[in-house]
């Protein structure tokens, strides 16, 4: 991980701000790579992060409810067991990005790129997944209920042991496959039959 005292790491997030509200005249746009904030007593509640480079950085197990991070670069970066409750990822790369056990309720990730992303035992409930590129998507015990997947694409994407219900927007979904298995050994359910295998498996508390 890169090595930032707290007074840098705010210098930097203070010139952000000034950049985002004079639209790139003054300021710089905040980048940080292998970043731990977890261990650094800052509020990032209080900062904007949207817009940004936050690749390969740590924020497991902090509370960033209703956070704004849309058209950022993230991936690679880890928000386990992290509190993203109303945060919003539009337009934000996410790909690699590791979000177990997370609770990303009513989060909108709308033309966000999952590509990769791990969403195990996460809880997506009414979150947005409007056009987002969904390969080899980790969604295994996840809880995805009344998930909006309108126009998204999805490739590989794993549902093992997933809570499915009231799933929306399938018809306008391009499902090229899922995985009903595991990375290492794939059960793979293409076209119809993918989108035939969600409905027949959506229920209210069942498990997959």
């Amino acid at each position: 991980m890169t090595a930032y005292n707290k007074e840098e790491i705010i210098h930097q997030l203070e010139s952000h701000q000034l950049w985002i509200d004079t639209l790139g005249k003054e300021g710089n746009k905040l980048g940080f790579d292998e970043v731990d904030f977890c261990n650094i007593d800052i509020d990032l509640i209080k900062y904007p992060l949207d817009q940004a480079y936050l690749t390969a950085c740590t924020f497991d197990g902090m509370n960033l409810y209703g956070k704004d991070m849309h058209s950022s670069l993230i991936c690679s970066s880890t928000f386990i067991t992290t509190n993203l409750e109303n945060a919003d990822f539009y337009k934000a790369d996410v790909s690699y990005v590791d979000f177990t056990n997370a609770n990303v309720k009513n989060a909108r990730y709308a033309k966000s790129d999952c590509s990769e992303a791990i969403f195990i035992k996460a809880d997506l409930t009414n979150a947005k997944l409007i056009s987002c590129s969904l390969y080899l998507t980790d969604f295994r015990e996840a809880t995805l209920k009344n998930v909006d997947v309108s126009s998204s694409s999805f490739k590989g994407v794993l549902l093992k042991g997933a809570k499915l219900s009231g799933i929306k927007g399938l018809e306008d979904a391009f499902i090229k496959s899922i995985n009903i298995g595991t990375p290492e050994i794939p059960i793979l359910i293409e076209g119809e039959e993918a989108v035939q295998w969600i409905i027949n498996n959506c229920s209210t508390d069942e498990q997959i």
